[in-house]
């Protein structure tokens, strides 16, 4: 399961909503919506998600989460390394090779410290193009 299609699934069950319902509405079969919730289909398409975002009467808040978690749900992702260190290619390389081997929580751990590295890289960032725009 994507983490698009468990968000999708849980505001569904949150409102009472069966899935056939819901595809019903969507005007997409309830196969399609079960792949989507399991992560067998690709991310939604931008007028998908704005479908469902309406279908599910969601806030603002949710609304953008949802857009953030569709992003980050593809679930055959490509990682280029080309032009990026031996070590940037290694790590990539052995995700590959090891993610369906971690359990839930190693993967939570290695998760956590990603996320706290790439804020850090991407502050970063923002912060030489500030200063490029600054000059």
């Amino acid at each position: 399961m994507t983490p698009f299609g468990e968000k999708v699934r849980a505001l569904r069950h949150e409102r009472g909503v069966t899935q056939q319902e819901m595809a019903r509405a969507l005007g997409v079969s309830s196969a399609y919506l079960s792949a989507l919730e399991h992560g067998r289909r690709g991310r939604p398409t931008w007028a998908m998600l704005q479908r469902i975002i309406g279908f599910l009467n969601v806030i603002w808040d949710d609304a953008e989460e949802l857009e953030r978690l569709a992003e980050l749900s593809h679930p055959k992702v490509v990682v280029e390394t080309a032009g990026l260190s031996p070590e940037a290619t290694r790590l990539a390389n052995r995700l590959a090779e090891t993610i369906r081997l971690l359990d839930r929580e190693e993967v939570g751990r290695l998760l956590g410290e990603l996320e706290e590295v790439s804020a850090a890289a991407e502050a970063r960032q923002r912060a030489a193009q500030a200063a490029r725009r600054g000059r």
